[in-house]
């Protein structure tokens, strides 16, 4: 099929301000602009673009957030002959393709958008006769094999058969930034990456827990790469140094709170890199139950001394419904490859902190001031 353009859909864009409208819509065309080399226009919520790549512009477009769906189109004058003559061609080219056969029912959609004429009826009932005209195939209107789309935008005329599902969501830079905590498991990368949906730009913090851990960043840093392909920038990365962290609160604090005093750390070495670059919130893979460090008293616990917000979108989410998102973006075969555990979760980790118990350790083993040694270690890096 010889396409034209691609007609891009947006969704929740659609209900907003007229304001607020206008600087989304201008923000996902940049966001498109960033990744694909193409000619954009936009017209009463239709987004129009004339790519010189189809292929390119179909995996982009799958990949961009903020894009409900899209359709490679064929574009014709709002004029019944040409318009005949067009969708002659089109179900010409459909049947060659084997998309297509006379024996298919088929059933015209048609859209109008301006002042024509015409009505939709009549402009569908023209077009529905000129394709049994040519095949003899019949009109299903409600289960047909077929749905031609017909959308008549004044003085121009478009001609679909697919609406290819995008993402959806918000575009990527239109909610501000978050510090998101990224390790090389199953959770995090899809907590991100759900966010990066809800329209935030991500900065990936990656705490190295060595000696505690083999200390390679290998999966993280393909974790970041496969979150790339949904963002339109590259994704600032930050790693912590975390072991000496670890070893303070091994040595120095009851082993039960490892786990509980290792994510309290986390989440205040977030915070100071939020407020270093401008991000609003920190997010997490939290969700509830799932593991020690995500009991309600421990949520509470290892958050309490952090005062920005922590968001956690797979806090409702069990496991086998996180992997199924993992599954669908790229990142759990990544996440699943082999690595060692931590070796400094205790064997009996506390699940029901005691918030007193727990503030009363964090002094007696100088929170802050462990926190700002890991805090000025740390430095970006090239993901």
């Amino acid at each position: 099929m010889d396409y034209d353009l691609i007609i891009v859909r947006y969704g929740e864009i659609g209900v907003k301000s007229p304001k607020v409208r206008r600087r989304f819509e201008n923000k996902l065309i940049s966001n498109i602009k960033r990744k694909l080399n193409c000619k954009i226009t936009i017209n009463q919520g239709r987004i129009f673009l004339y790519p010189e790549n189809f292929d390119d512009a179909y995996d982009t477009l799958h990949k961009t957030m903020g894009v409900v769906s899209f359709s490679p189109a064929v574009s014709t004058e709002t004029d019944f002959d040409i318009i005949e003559e067009t969708i002659n061609k089109y179900v010409q080219n459909l049947i060659s393709e084997g998309l297509f056969s006379p024996e298919n029912s088929f059933a015209i959609r048609c859209r109008r958008v301006g002042t024509h004429e015409f009505s939709s009826h009549k402009m569908a009932g023209f077009c529905g006769s000129v394709v049994v005209k040519a095949t003899g195939a019949p009109v299903d209107l409600s289960n047909p094999d077929l749905a031609l789309f017909v959308e008549v935008r004044d003085n121009k005329t478009y001609i679909y058969h697919e609406k290819i599902q995008g993402v959806g969501g918000l575009p990527v830079g239109t909610q501000g930034k978050v510090v998101a905590l990224v390790s090389g498991g199953i959770d995090s990368p899809v907590a991100a990456f759900l966010m990066l949906k809800r329209g935030v730009e991500v900065i990936v913090l990656h705490f190295n827990n060595y000696p505690y851990t083999g200390g390679s960043n290998e999966k993280v840093l393909k974790i970041i790469e496969k979150l790339e392909e949904y963002s339109p920038s590259k994704i600032k990365f930050y790693e912590a140094g975390y072991g000496e962290y670890l070893k303070k609160c091994i040595e120095d604090a009851p082993i039960r709170l490892t786990c509980v005093l290792c994510k309290s750390g986390m989440y205040k070495i977030a915070e100071q890199i939020a407020k270093k670059e401008g991000a609003l919130a920190i997010v997490d893979g939290s969700s509830l139950g799932q593991v020690a460090s995500q009991t309600l008293p421990n949520i509470l616990a290892t958050r309490y001394p952090t005062a920005m917000p922590v968001l956690s979108p797979l806090i409702g989410l069990d496991k086998l419904e996180i992997e199924e998102i993992g599954k669908k973006i790229g990142t759990l075969d990544i996440s699943i490859l082999p690595a060692g555990g931590c070796t400094a979760v205790p064997r009996y980790p506390e699940t029901n902190a005691d918030l007193d118990h727990v503030l009363e350790v964090l002094e007696e083993i100088n929170f802050e001031d462990e926190v700002e040694k890991v805090v000025s270690s740390i430095k970006s890096k090239e993901s």
